[in-house]
């Protein structure tokens, strides 16, 4: 994301020759195990944190599955994922502590997806950096370094923005509980849905860029060089695009938002984002009998994008 062509394209298509269309809908079955399998263990409970629960453990257990991380390794992620975000927050960027954390949380994970590559280079196994180690053709092949930093960005936009969109969709849904009846009712509406997720509620609320060139805009010139935040999430509530911006409605038609960024930038986990989040939410409400939030606001996450709840507990009346 920080990268300008050729190199950026270069990379990026690496990454999707395998990261493709047909290897993320043959991850459905997959998807819809683990999914029925969170659920079955959380069967008998009166509350339930959706976050902890069942959010984040679905996509980071597949897209560890699709890297070929060994999922003993799993839990790893969660701490150094939570420091790195916290410290691309404008407001924490003079903190110390948080950004001597992300330091250090960068140099971890990098040293640990090192050591997963040298194996993998080693010893070929199933998932994608083996495949982009060990690629079928004979074009110019990505370096360590290059690997290590498209794999760490793929582990970690693969859950972070899922889970978020996740607990955003469900907390959306019980707060406007007809909607979550009839999609109770009709899962077929889930795609219209979580696309009106993605514009009402989105994970991402902004991202950073630089400027290239000088940048007049509304009276004013920003200059080259400048570091600036691209508010997403207004974007998606903008009046002029929108009739009533600030309602959620899952049978609005046309809904372009901005939820996963524009442009050559667009985001490449979008297509598997939306499969997990299409087959987590009909089954959340197929499965979860009268749940009531137990907290709202829920607590958020100290960073603001990604956003999302930190928990979201939910009560339940089990049969």
């Amino acid at each position: 994301t920080r990268l300008d062509p050729p190199k950026h394209d270069w990379l990026r298509h690496q990454v999707m020759t395998n990261f493709n269309p047909e290897l993320i809908s043959g991850l459905r079955p997959r998807i819809e195990e683990v999914a029925r399998e969170l659920l079955d263990t959380d069967a008998q409970r009166a509350q339930l944190d959706i976050v902890d629960d069942f959010a984040y453990p679905l996509p980071v257990t597949i897209i560890c599955e699709v890297l070929g991380v060994p999922r003993e390794d799993v839990a790893l992620f969660h701490t150094w994922a939570d420091q790195l975000i916290l410290a691309n927050d404008p407001s924490k960027s003079t903190n110390q502590e948080i950004m001597q954390q992300a330091k250090s949380a960068r140099a971890e994970i990098r040293h640990y997806m090192g050591k997963l590559i040298d194996r993998l280079q080693q010893t070929p196994g199933p998932g994608l950096i083996s495949a982009m180690l060990h690629p079928q053709t004979q074009e110019k092949q990505m370096t360590k370094e290059e690997l290590v930093g498209i794999s760490i960005l793929l582990l970690l936009a693969g859950h972070v923005t899922t889970v978020n969109l996740i607990a955003n969709s469900m907390l959306t849904l019980l707060r406007y509980p007809e909607h979550f009846e009839r999609l109770r009712r009709e899962p077929s509406i889930v795609a219209n849905l979580v696309e009106e997720v993605l514009r009402y509620e989105p994970p991402i609320q902004f991202v950073r860029r630089t400027t290239l060139t000088e940048v007049p805009i509304a009276g004013v010139t920003i200059p080259k060089g400048a570091p600036i935040y691209l508010m997403l999430a207004a974007g998606n509530r903008d009046p002029l695009r929108f009739d009533d911006p600030d309602r959620f409605d899952p049978e609005r038609p046309n809904i372009e938002h901005l939820g996963f960024g524009q442009g050559i930038h667009y985001c490449v986990g979008a297509p598997l984002a939306r499969l997990e989040t299409q087959i987590a939410l009909p089954e959340l409400a197929r499965r979860l009998q009268e749940p009531r939030l137990v907290k709202d606001p829920p607590p958020y996450r100290e960073s603001p994008s990604p956003h999302g709840p930190q928990h979201l507990l939910v009560s339940l009346h089990n049969r």
